[in-house]
């Protein structure tokens, strides 16, 4: 008999350790096995984590192992992993496991689920690569055993097909790949492309977007070896692969790419942690790198590529601003300056298309009283509902609450409810009664709520029927269409406005994102940006398609603050049904982190109170200003605060953040 280190798939603190078991010669790390735990006699679902010949003490009543689960394990990497993740996000083993492990289960009738079936796939015939392209390809295959790559490439320079050739070297080799992609509304695409390129048998997909049941048969497909590559968004890394020759992330500098739920993981670290113990390859891309990872080329961290023109010499669209302070000036208070408008028409007639872009969907923003000056507002948030012109209610953007528009005021019983602000419904609607010759369509998170919306939304633009598209950032993100011959940013001040240290940073991806989308067939294309802050470092660098100037500005800023990359955030939120106790616990955490950092304890911001919905609970959040290369000596005073949890008979929940970006969240 052997003894095995269990973990439980029970999501508490109190049981977030490993368990001794009895069990065979035969299980090892990884397996998935079933188990009577606690006082119940119900089998309960666990994992091996270790397997040893003696038992750590005496155990008088020791239990076995009752069954294996002869179809989902774990490897050993998996498990390493796994662990490794404990540490780094101080989560639960169970929510570093539940990763990797599948939902779902198979249909009886053994049939197999493939979430894009029948796809032909969309050939592309490649003349040849660009100089850039090839440079970057052998610098690549060149460079032996595991290395980080970043390629900067501009919008329209091929970095698919870079991505394409990598993944092509690594299957004849023997090896398999992961190509992830930051929005689930971007898989399609690539899917066509990968498809047309490496055959439907080769390719399997994970993303929350597919049914429990399509997940767990990409799974297996995946962990039986069926599949070589896998496409996805971040949830792809843990993807059940062996022997990966490559993890690639598309537009690295997505926030999406981090994760806001337990366990808070980067998918960066994650993919590079997962490439160290595969001696793998990691490569970023994007036309506009994060700040904190173009620093890490400086640093010599990552290996830094650079394709300074588009494909076949395209040339960068033409771009202008417009001062939307001289539009009111001049009498005109429509959304539409006259410059954007007067191109509209001019596109339109040429037979191109438009895409609109503006980062906030719904139709008017708020909705206030005239009379009393009263905003409708979220009762479990307390934020500002948008109006929904489609569904004629408020919405709360935050925790999803609807109520329908008042015909009176609630505060003080007035009939002069008027609504402000623009969205992309509103936009939608305008340019339907400005255009109303030419079939407009709208992409955003409204829109996409029903299945193969985004498809159909997707495919009659690509089909030219739809020859105006407003949209929120998703329009911005990696969609290649070759007729957009005019795209408009509507107010390209909205991320400028948030109250974070990356709005000038998120305000330049946006804006050069989303004018990347012109001119990528045989023409020039044209974008127009209006603004109410034309003199701004990030729009005026975004209109210039210049990161280097962006970044050296930005950098400054950064290093004259010490936000990151000189340093990082750590956020600990504390959360509980009683709002005492997650004060309490929360003044306590404080003062015990204080005073273990003693000269640094100024590095601790005073707690405070969090955004959250009813179902959430209360939450108070204690943030950590880090210096750069102390997040181990902070972390090992946290760690046992947060092990302390088990011991505390207050019901409570821990998490821990480090560079959130819900941050400023309150």
């Amino acid at each position: 008999m052997k003894y095995a280190g269990l973990v439980i798939d029970n999501k508490s603190d109190q049981t977030d350790t490993l368990y001794t078991y009895g069990c065979s010669d035969d299980v090892r790390p990884g397996q998935k096995v079933y188990v009577s735990f606690g006082r119940g006699k119900k089998l309960r679902p666990a994992y091996v984590f270790s397997v040893s010949d003696e038992p750590e003490a005496e155990y008088k009543n020791l239990k076995h192992i009752e069954e294996v689960d002869p179809d989902v394990s774990l490897s050993e990497e998996m498990v390493k992993t796994c662990i490794w993740m404990k540490k780094r996000y101080l989560c639960r083993y169970i929510d570093a496991v539940n990763l990797f492990t599948p939902v779902g289960k198979a249909l009886k009738s053994g049939k197999v689920r493939k979430p894009f079936a029948g796809l032909a796939g969309e050939e592309q015939i490649i003349d040849s690569l660009t100089a850039d392209q090839q440079k970057a390809i052998d610098e690549i295959e060149g460079s032996p055993g595991h290395d980080i790559f970043l390629i900067h490439g501009v919008t329209g320079s091929g970095k698919t097909e870079i991505y394409m050739q990598l993944i092509r070297r690594a299957l004849d080799e023997g090896k398999t790949a992961v190509m992830m992609v930051p929005e689930i509304s971007l898989t399609k695409q690539i899917i066509d492309r990968f498809i047309g390129r490496f055959g439907s048998e080769n390719v399997a997909v994970l993303h929350s977007k597919l049914s429990a049941g399509e997940r767990h048969d990409e799974w297996m497909r995946i962990r039986s070896g069926q599949a070589k590559i896998v496409i996805g968004a971040r949830s792809a890394v843990f993807a059940p692969l062996e022997n990966v020759g490559v993890f690639i992330l598309d537009e690295e500098h997505e926030s999406t790419y981090k994760s806001e739920s337990v366990p808070r993981y980067d998918t960066v670290e994650v993919a590079v942690k997962r490439a160290m113990a595969m001696d793998a390859k990691v490569v970023l891309g994007s036309a506009t790198p994060s700040v904190v990872s173009y620093s890490r080329c400086g640093e010599g961290i990552y290996k830094l590529l650079e394709l300074k023109e588009r494909y076949n010499k395209v040339k960068l669209p033409d771009v202008e601003i417009v001062d939307m302070r001289r539009e009111l000036r001049s009498g005109n208070k429509t959304i539409f300056s006259e410059t954007l408008y007067n191109n509209m028409v001019k596109t339109l007639e040429e037979g191109k298309q438009v895409i609109l872009f503006l980062n906030r969907r719904g139709h008017s923003t708020f909705v206030s009283c005239r009379e009393c000056g009263h905003v409708l507002g979220c009762p479990d948030c307390g934020i500002s509902l948008t109006y929904h012109k489609g569904i004629g209610k408020v919405v709360c953007h935050y925790c999803g609450y609807t109520e329908d528009v008042p015909e009176k005021c609630p505060e003080c019983g007035s009939g002069y409810i008027k609504y402000f602000g623009a969205g992309t419904e509103k936009i939608e609607e305008e340019v339907a009664n400005l255009f109303p010759d030419y079939k407009t369509d709208r992409l955003d998170f409204d829109s996409m709520r029903r299945k193969g919306s985004l498809e159909k939304i997707l495919k009659d633009f690509g089909d030219g029927k739809t020859k105006i598209l407003t949209g929120t950032q998703v329009v911005a993100k990696g969609l290649d269409f070759k007729n957009v011959g005019l795209v408009g940013i509507v107010s390209a001040d909205v991320s400028l406005n948030i109250p974070d240290y990356r709005s000038a940073e998120r305000t330049f991806q946006l804006v050069t994102q989303a004018a990347g989308r012109a001119g990528r067939g045989d023409e020039e294309g044209k974008v127009i940006i209006q603004t109410y802050t034309p003199d701004n470092y990030a729009i005026k660098a975004a209109a210039m398609q210049d990161y280097q100037s962006f970044y050296e500005q930005e950098i400054q800023f950064r290093k004259l603050r010490t936000y990151p990359p000189y340093s990082d955030f750590i956020q600990i939120v504390i959360g509980s049904s009683d709002q005492g106790v997650a004060t309490s616990v929360a003044d306590e955490w404080e003062a015990e982190i204080r005073k273990s950092l003693g000269e640094e304890s100024g590095n601790v911001l005073p707690h405070a109170g969090m955004l959250t919905t009813a179902k959430e609970g209360y939450k108070e959040a204690i943030m950590i200003k880090c210096p750069k290369g102390q997040r181990n000596k902070y972390f090992r005073i946290i760690s046992p605060l947060r092990e302390s949890v088990k011991g505390d008979k207050r019901k409570y929940s821990v998490s821990v953040d480090v560079n959130p970006y819900s941050m400023w969240r309150s």
